[in-house]
């Protein structure tokens, strides 16, 4: 099992500067994927949780692949209706291309109605254009045009409904679930075998996104996020989704709060701190089968705490 990372490409502490040090502390840690997220039109509903300045997530990536050379970088999630199919077949197809084939799409209906507002697009009809396109994305990486060529970029479809786990059984290559405890994360996967077994198709691979928050005292198991509590809490949930099929498990650290962006070194000391855990045997307690990172890079002084 792979670990990766939640980047925040938004608000206030956000910069270009503050992106490459996330990008290479991520990496240097050894794990193997970095994410994004995206939005197009800050509306207020938007602004609410995720504050501008908002990188989009392609350019974000573009740039990102640059100052990087051996994490993979994905989106989670992509919204799927804000963009013609055809352009995102080709910005995805470019770059994977251009990142070495390090790319990993992950794609999401939408929540945000003010923001399907502002760009002209039905939210009624959010799911079935997100079904649509993603057939056309996938119509065009398989024309053989070089434009198009995309080299088997994987498809996580995310939504933590029935609706979510049928489009990404019938039109991904794993299912996305984001930030749930761990007695939902079991039903839900007993959920997602049901529903591929009644469409007679695979069951798509299991790319959970999991908070990472680390305390000093246990959580109640029955109702913490998967990721929150003490570091054994972290591994235990790493072992368990591990036993559910899991093949990479997403880290999120941010904890909703936009200023959280301005002083990133709490997120890359709790990211420290798990990568050195699953690297050290026995007293670390590597779950087996999870993938220890294997970076040695010290991440980078926040220089914001002097600001």
């Amino acid at each position: 099992m792979q670990l990766g990372v939640n980047v925040p490409n938004f608000g206030p502490g956000t910069d270009p500067g503050m992106l490459r040090d996330w990008a290479q502390t991520v990496e240097g840690l050894g794990f193997d994927l970095l994410m994004v997220s995206d939005h197009i039109a800050i509306t207020p509903d938007v602004a609410e949780q995720y504050p501008a300045p908002f990188y989009e997530p392609f350019t974000t990536l573009a740039w990102l692949a640059g100052v990087t050379r051996r994490v993979r970088l994905g989106t989670t999630v992509l919204i799927v209706p804000y963009r013609h199919p055809l352009l995102v077949a080709r910005m995805a197809a470019n770059l994977h291309r251009l990142s070495d084939e390090r790319l990993v799409l992950g794609v999401g209906v939408g929540w945000a109605r003010q923001e399907f507002a502002a760009l002209g697009l039905a939210f009624e009809r959010r799911g079935r254009t997100t079904d649509e396109h993603l057939a056309a994305i996938r119509a065009a990486w398989a024309d053989g045009e070089d434009d198009y060529r995309a080299g088997g970029i994987p498809i996580w479809v995310g939504g933590n409904s029935d609706a979510g786990i049928r489009r990404a059984v019938r039109l991904g290559d794993a299912w996305h679930p984001l930030r749930r405890t761990m007695p939902w994360m079991h039903a839900a996967v007993d959920r997602m075998r049901d529903i591929a077994e009644g469409e007679g198709r695979a069951t798509p691979a299991l790319v959970p996104r999991i908070a990472l928050h680390v305390t000093d005292e246990p959580l109640p198991d029955a109702t913490r996020l998967a990721g929150e509590g003490t570091i054994e809490q972290v591994l235990d949930d790493l072992d368990g989704l591990r036993g559910l099929g899991a093949e990479t498990v997403v880290l999120d650290p941010f904890d909703g709060d936009p200023n959280e962006t301005r002083h990133p070194g709490a997120a890359w000391r709790m990211l420290a701190r798990v990568a050195e855990r699953l690297r050290t045997p026995n007293g670390g307690r590597t779950p087996p089968g999870v993938r220890a990172p294997s970076g040695e890079r010290t991440p980078p002084a926040d220089s914001t705490e002097a600001k």
